[in-house]
């Protein structure tokens, strides 16, 4: 699939972007929808569990560092429901250290990109772990 294929291949994909900054927020919702994406935002891990089990997207994108739940302890609770286990969940951190990616891993995670991200990692994620043809 080509990135540059505007809203062909992403059209209608249904991507959830879960930080507690609103900017982070924002930005991906921008990228994402100027691809065609339908964007679910949430500041935390608790808001986000709600929308989770009602819209059912196609991949989630979580914030490391969150207030209440942190963005471990939202994947680990993501992953251990039997309805979103397969669910992709690709956590975000300004950090860059090896413990918080093995972390990562442990609870799960798919893959694990740091902040700032690009407009490119933002949709090689997707394009990884959703965007194969079936």
């Amino acid at each position: 699939m080509n990135l540059n294929s505007n809203a062909n291949g992403l059209a209608g994909l249904k991507v959830m972007v879960i930080d507690d900054s609103k900017t982070i927020r924002r930005t991906a919702e921008t990228l994402l929808r100027k691809e065609g994406c339908e964007v679910l935002t949430a500041v935390d891990g608790f808001e986000a569990l709600a929308k989770i089990a009602e819209h059912k997207p196609a991949i989630i994108f979580v914030d490391i560092m969150m207030p209440r739940l942190d963005g471990y302890q939202t994947c680990a609770l993501i992953k251990n429901n039997p309805q979103f286990r397969g669910t992709p969940v690709i956590m975000l951190s300004s950090k860059d250290g090896l413990f918080d990616k093995a972390r990562g891993r442990i609870v799960g995670a798919e893959q694990y990109l740091t902040k700032p991200f690009t407009r490119d990692e933002l949709l090689g994620a997707i394009q990884r772990h959703v965007g194969q043809p079936a």
